[in-house]
């Protein structure tokens, strides 16, 4: 899917009729930076998304064979093999295995075939389980991740590690980013394995329909910093054109914009326009408490940006997932 778009970010560098390939494509960032590109003013510069129908990534001459076809100037790197708590707890081998064939596999064919950079989205989980907070930038190797998930966390923090031995090796410019929580249309709003904002949606829209109680899990007690996909989008856009460090960069809302569950769910039946009870169930667990990140960085270098504020991005993404609720991932 080819799309064309304007500069997001004044003073921007990127040359006309530049390339930019976005591995998984089709998932929330990607489809959140989709949307950024389509409301922009066009010019010649190409962006082409891709899917798990454009080719196996963990194939080293499948993915040669995306890089023949679309000679990229730029990639922004999003595909991975993902899942929730339970598949990574039961998966760790294939999580490991598929995550470093990709990785592999995307910022070797972006050596051979020169291209300019590559932005490569990791995660919050692959900071250390054992930690002090704010987590920022340079605290990403210093222990292990949680056990739950150390396959996929692994496989996505080598990215840092391999990231800097192209820089250093060949001059490649590969970076990466590290967004916190992100929502939005598109997301998946599985109540069992999705993430907790689009968990809460799809249970408060169920409640609504039915005429039931809004049952949130937990005490609600636990803080998280949540970013709008769009936002994100933006943000990864900028990145493309303006950072030009092969060190990884946090893209979180400021400290102060952590919110409690609690506070969250009310947003959502706010946005939902519930009108009926909400129970907290405490039976069921919490999680971790906090895992505050410092966005410091990112705002010393882009301090003009500003981010959609909580309850305006959890509106919008209720109305889409109502009015798509037949289609949306589920």
């Amino acid at each position: 899917m080819k799309r064309r778009a304007d500069e997001a970010v004044e003073g921007s560098d990127a040359a006309g009729g530049a390339t930019v390939l976005v591995t998984g494509g089709r998932g929330l960032v990607g489809r959140g930076i989709e949307a950024v590109v389509r409301r922009q003013a066009p010019t010649d510069e190409n962006w082409v998304f891709l899917s798990s129908k454009d080719g196996d990534l963990r194939d080293k001459e499948q993915t040669r064979a995306i890089f023949e076809k679309h000679k990229p100037t730029y990639v922004i790197h999003l595909a991975a093999l993902v899942g929730g708590l339970f598949r990574n707890m039961k998966y760790k081998v294939e999580f490991w295995r598929d995550n470093v064939a990709i990785n592999d596999n995307v910022l070797h064919f972006s050596k051979e075939y020169g291209v300019k950079k590559v932005v490569s989205c990791l995660s919050t989980c692959i900071f250390p389980d054992k930690t002090t907070y704010p987590i920022d930038e340079t605290m990403i190797h210093n222990g292990p991740p949680h056990t739950s998930n150390e396959g996929y966390a692994y496989a996505k923090r080598m990215i840092d590690v391999i990231n800097r031995a192209y820089h250093e090796q060949y001059g490649c410019l590969f970076t990466s980013v590290v967004p916190t929580n992100i929502f939005g249309p598109h997301d998946n709003f599985n109540v069992e394995d999705g993430h907790v904002l689009p968990g809460l949606m799809h249970k408060c829209l169920l409640a609504k329909r039915n005429g039931g109680e809004f049952y949130i899990w937990g005490s609600g007690t636990p803080l998280r910093q949540f970013i709008y996909s769009e936002d994100l989008g933006e943000l990864m856009i900028w990145v493309m054109r303006s950072y030009d460090s092969v060190e990884p960069i946090i893209l979180s809302v400021p400290e102060e914009a952590e919110v409690s569950i609690k506070d969250a769910a009310m947003t959502v039946v706010e946005g939902m326009d519930f009108k009926g009870p909400v129970k907290f169930d405490s039976t069921k667990a919490d999680g971790q408490y906090k895992k505050t990140a410092s966005n410091a960085k990112l705002m010393s270098l882009y301090p003009e940006f500003k981010f959609t504020p909580f309850r305006e991005a959890v509106s919008k993404t209720c109305k889409w997932f109502e009015e798509n609720y037949e289609t949306a991932r589920k």
